[in-house]
């Protein structure tokens, strides 16, 4: 069964300072995709991040390029296994220099957190109860 993948672009300052962020939260770069202006950040086998220097952002579009640390056009949200993977991730993420984004939301069958990567990108993570999902 054919499964339809996502390809979150973002525009970044700097590539290195990047993908060592998202590196150090554990997600690999795929070379074949990835140069000096770019790199492919493998989330999951159908979610991918291409960080892409301002530069090349701008090839792609003809819009003003947002600075996310001062605006918002996207909340971007990853489901986790456990409210422990929540933590670990986040956890992660501020120790790699990212920052806290919004408060800890806890309500029992759903908990979610959030941080900021290097360039003000808000990621949201956050687990549900499977039995509350079922319904």
């Amino acid at each position: 069964m054919y499964q339809q993948m996502i390809f979150v672009n973002l525009p970044v300052e700097n590539i290195e300072a990047s993908r060592a962020f998202y590196t150090a939260l554990g997600y690999s770069i795929n070379e074949q995709f990835s140069d000096e202006s770019t790199a492919s950040v493998v989330i999951s086998d159908t979610i991918i991040a291409m960080l892409l220097t301002k530069e090349k952002y701008a090839q792609f579009t003809k819009k003003e390029i947002a600075d996310a640390r001062k605006t918002s056009a996207v909340l971007l949200a990853l489901s986790a296994e456990s409210r422990e993977k929540v933590d670990t991730l986040v956890e992660k993420a501020l120790a790699a220099g990212g920052s806290v984004a919004g408060d800890t939301q806890d309500l029992g069958f759903m908990y979610g957190r959030s941080f900021d990567d290097l360039d003000g990108h808000t990621w949201e993570v956050v687990w549900m109860d499977p039995a509350a999902v079922e319904g």
